[in-house]
């Protein structure tokens, strides 16, 4: 991830002059159908940063309910973790772990009477920014649990409100010396957004107490937010990328993502840091770990259940290329000779998604609940990486997966930068993927108003007969002088250059095959990326208006490209006008998307070529997508500032094979014919 250059001035100045002239736009559709289009064209990119998972997507509502943090990896991989971070203690609280429940997260807490009448022995967790509670809404409460010498213990479990009144309680009985989960359900009386949990030791003996969990009963699957996971499906996404990202490297290889310790049994994941707790000292959160709790076979589960394809990213031998010399490579990255078990960790990988129950990973998928075959088609190798070092490492992966599974795709990166103007590493991890006949090429762009707008024709000469596109990270940067925006908000105008560049995305539908907007959540208390395509807090999400810039698109994808033309060349901004047609073989409908960047309305008409006469007017589909203001944005005090409006197409006129109606200033339209 790069940070936008500033736009010009004078590039503002020359926005807000595009289409001063009003004359009717003259478009030709051809009807006949072109180039297919990908089921993964319009996908999603998951990363765990801005708290993403843990405290987001994830519905845990304990924080480091296992008791391992804080956790430092040294460069070796030695683990030095336990500890008492999300947690208040009160009383006689001891941190153990002499016979812990599990050996991959040894550590737990032991609760004694502190030997006076008067005095109490507890812990309160406040969750990641509070814990939000909903009224009438039922929290499943489970705790690891024994009591020492073989006794029996009781504790009181409480959920407390933001004025620390006791909302309602629990109590539970523990009994015998070998540990046990105990489960207990609390109903919310009322909504509290910055509720928290105690936890006491009520009477008995002492009691240790390890992998504290508690959950909304209306989680998906159990275990995912509810809200988050609808605004996923409603994207209606073609593919779903992940881990990330940036921690699919890490600082260093020890802190990588490791797909192997994010299965199996939950309680017994290990804790991983997370990058994004200490990459930016100016928004840093000591608190943000991977608990793995949401690991590969939740985000497996979730992509089957939004209907996307999976994409999941894999480390090729290399840490983070940004925060680590090459020069050094001898000591932060993996030697060539030594990748065997990273092109493992892929081959493995692969058997746990597609593989029979009768395979190692096979079996340990149908254990935790999934026998069926996840059908993995697509695996990438690599986030970000680039020069010499990517490609020699990566060419022994290419080599094993093709020897093994032919039919996976392989998407390899072209680095970081989206063109050359850095430097020559674009080109060069271009000229590497064609060598090494990578499948699918991710780049990624954050850029400025100005480079979308340059870039709607970037891939109208992309060689045909090379690896196809991932456009897996892009977001529009507003950085406009001219404008009183923070750097980095969900603004209606960023969404409408994306939406103008997309119609070039589209327009290549035989070059591209995926693209994915970047980051995807981000908690409104503990970000530290922006914009992001999706904001949330502890009760609520906020849509924003990127967000159904990519819905439109998404629910819009149709089957096949049509040529869409202005006195025979694309409509690629020309006075403000941006345009792409497709064509939905299952509906039968001609679908035309029109972005119009200019401060003027747009006169249109489009002949459809290849067609007698269009239907009525009143059976035309129309949404539009509009602001005037450039600056508007939805938050979670007002979620629906901007959305889409779906109509009947009043303004529309029908002459036989003829269209013709106005684009606003400043809108992006969807028809339907």
């Amino acid at each position: 991830m790069k940070k936008a250059k500033l736009l010009t001035l004078s590039f503002a100045l020359a926005i807000a002059s595009i289409g001063t002239a009003n004359a009717q736009r003259q478009l030709l559709l051809n009807t006949k159908p072109g180039a297919p289009i990908q089921s993964t064209m319009y996908g999603i990119f998951f990363e765990d940063i801005n708290f993403g998972a843990d405290g987001g997507l994830y519905a845990e509502l304990i924080e480091n309910r296992s008791f391992e943090a804080p956790l430092h990896l040294t460069p070796s991989g030695e683990r030095i973790s336990g500890g008492l971070q999300g947690w208040n203690i009160f009383g006689n609280v001891a941190l153990n772990s002499e016979r812990p429940a599990f050996d991959q997260n040894p550590h737990y807490v032991t609760l004694k009477d502190d030997g006076h009448r008067e005095k109490q022995t507890g812990i309160e967790n406040h969750g990641y920014f509070g814990i939000g509670l909903k009224k009438g809404l039922d929290y499943n409460f489970s705790v690891y649990a024994r009591a020492r010498g073989g006794q029996s213990a009781k504790i009181r479990i409480e959920l407390i409100g933001s004025d620390n009144e006791v909302m309602t309680r629990k109590s539970i009985n523990i009994s015998g010396d070998n540990w046990k989960k105990y489960t207990e359900q609390l109903n919310a009386p009322r909504t509290d957004a910055k509720a928290f949990v105690r936890i006491y030791l009520e009477s008995g003996a002492a009691a240790d107490l390890d992998h504290i969990s508690l959950f909304p009963s209306d989680a998906w699957n159990g275990c995912l937010r509810a809200d988050l996971v609808k605004d996923l499906k409603d994207l209606h996404p073609g593919v779903f990328r992940f881990p990330g990202g940036c921690i699919v490297e890490g600082t260093d290889l020890a802190s990588r993502y490791q797909w192997k310790h994010s299965v199996g049994q939950v309680e017994n994941r290990p804790l991983n840091e997370n990058r994004w707790n200490y990459t930016f000292p100016h928004r840093l959160f000591p608190n943000y770990f991977q608990s793995y709790g949401m690991g590969f076979y939740e985000m497996f589960c979730l992509s089957e259940y939004i209907g996307a394809e999976p994409l999941p990213i894999l480390n090729v031998g290399l840490a983070c290329q940004y925060q680590n010399d090459d020069r050094d490579a001898a000591r932060v990255h993996v030697a060539v000779s030594d990748l065997q078990p990273y092109i493992d960790d892929c081959l493995d990988l692969i058997e746990f998604c597609n593989g029979g129950t009768d395979t190692k990973w096979g079996k340990l998928r149908a254990d935790m609940g999934h026998p069926a075959p996840f059908n993995l088609k697509f695996i990438g190798v690599g986030n970000e990486q680039w020069g010499p070092l990517y490609p020699e490492r990566l060419e022994h992966f290419v080599k094993a997966i093709r020897a093994r599974y032919p039919n996976i795709k392989i998407v390899g990166s072209s680095g970081p930068e989206p063109d050359d103007k850095g430097g020559k590493q674009f080109s060069y991890g271009w000229e590497q993927m064609r060598r090494l006949k990578a499948d699918l090429v991710d780049e990624h762009y954050y850029r400025d108003q100005k480079w979308f707008t340059e870039n709607i024709t970037r891939y109208d000469n992309y060689d045909r007969k090379g690896p196809k596109v991932f456009a897996g990270e892009y977001a529009c940067h507003i950085t406009q002088p001219a404008l009183p925006v923070p750097e980095g908000k969900n603004v209606f105008e960023g969404a409408l250059y994306e939406a103008a560049l997309m119609t070039g995305i589209e327009r290549n539908a035989d070059v591209v095959h995926m693209a994915t907007y970047a980051p995807l959540f981000a908690h409104e208390e503990g970000w530290q990326w922006r914009p992001d395509l999706i904001w949330m807090d502890n009760l609520s999400t906020v849509r924003t208006p990127n967000y159904y810039v990519q819905q439109l698109y998404a629910q819009n994808v149709g089957t096949n490209v049509l040529s869409l033309t202005e006195n025979k060349k694309a409509v690629t901004g020309q006075d403000g006008l941006c345009a792409s047609a497709v064509y939905d073989k299952n509906t039968k409908k001609y679908i035309v998307k029109l972005v119009n960047i200019g401060n003027q309305p747009q006169d249109v008409q489009i002949t459809f070529k290849g067609l007698k006469a269009l239907p009525e007017a009143n059976n035309i589909q129309l949404t539009t997508f509009h602001s005037d203001d450039p600056m508007a944005c939805n938050t979670v005090q007002r979620p629906n500032v901007i959305r889409p409006v779906e109509q009947a197409a009043n303004n529309i006129t029908i002459n036989k094979n003829t269209a013709r109606f106005t684009v606003p200033a400043r809108t992006f339209v969807v028809y339907k014919f």
